[in-house]
């Protein structure tokens, strides 16, 4: 599979309208079958440009802004999974997608996508932090609604790249030095190309994100019915409780097989990570010609 190393912005939007009448906008780009890639926490469709740009050779790839980001409407009232589930379901009506990938976050949704959603028969995932007894860390939780709140913006990002994990050198740094280094970066950025989000509007997005972890929290037996032939993808550098998550679905999924990624952390697929790397093995998954 042949594939870029170059940042391409090239793309055409669209959007489609979920069931409680949100908007969800997407980037389109490529040719071929249909590819949705669903992102994670704290980001927004501009994360995946070069995943996207890897995978448009062999496919028409749509990233959508998840509801409460960029091109989309916001989160609503009475929010849950089934809310983003339903996004899904109507981007997958307009573009008559069967493949799908997700990660972190987006790769909770895509589960209960394709669990919900029967067009959709072949399912990627990369690092869903779906917690089991407890794998996944959420004592912190609270002091990110307490910082949000608050309209401590940087505190609250320190507060879960730490809780979370994912990125061990912030585990190092102490707080009272990285809180003013990320403030500093947010205002370095504010001046966002068009369609990007700031890191500002996307740290509150995390307590949604959150939410969804604890509604799916020890639901790994539901995905025994699942029929779609699914990758399990990892970091070998990413923390312990994302391998306790795919050892559990290996284990009740009907069709699944994993890969891991030696020297990649829980950032592989997105623009800081290596998603052509990522990108070689999804398309061979989705069969790219």
């Amino acid at each position: 599979m042949k594939s870029s190393p170059q940042i391409v912005r090239d793309y055409s939007k669209g959007q489609v309208r979920s069931a409680d009448g949100t908007t969800i906008g997407y980037r389109q780009r490529g040719r071929g079958p249909a590819l949705i890639l669903v992102h994670g926490g704290m980001q927004a469709s501009q994360h995946f440009t070069r995943l996207a740009a890897t995978l448009s050779a062999h496919f028409t790839v749509y990233v959508p802004d998840r509801r409460g980001r960029g091109l989309s409407g916001p989160h609503g009232d009475h929010f849950s999974v089934l809310r983003e589930v339903d996004d899904l379901r109507a981007l997958v009506a307009a573009t008559g997608a069967s493949r799908i990938f997700g990660l972190s976050s987006g790769a909770l949704i895509t589960l209960r996508a394709a669990l919900a959603i029967p067009a959709l028969d072949r399912v990627a995932l990369y690092e869903p932090p779906l917690s089991v007894g407890g794998s996944v860390p959420m004592d912190w939780v609270p002091r990110l609604h307490r910082e949000i709140a608050a309209g401590k913006i940087a505190s609250a990002l320190v507060t879960a790249l730490k809780g979370l994990g994912t990125e061990p050198v912030f585990d190092r740094v102490p707080r009272s030095v990285l809180v003013p280094l990320m403030a500093a970066g947010s205002r370095l950025r504010r001046d966002a190309p068009e369609d990007e989000v700031p890191i500002e509007a996307l740290v509150p997005t995390q307590r949604f994100d959150m939410q969804i972890i604890r509604e799916m929290a020890d639901t790994v037996q539901d995905y025994a019915a699942l029929d779609a032939q699914v990758l399990l993808l990892d970091g070998a550098k990413s923390p312990a409780y994302f391998r306790v998550a795919l050892d559990a679905l290996s284990a009740v999924l009907p069709h699944a097989r994993r890969v891991s990624f030696p020297g990649l952390g829980h950032s592989g697929p997105d623009d800081d990570g290596d998603p052509q790397r990522v990108g070689a093995a999804m398309g061979d998954f989705f069969g790219a010609q």
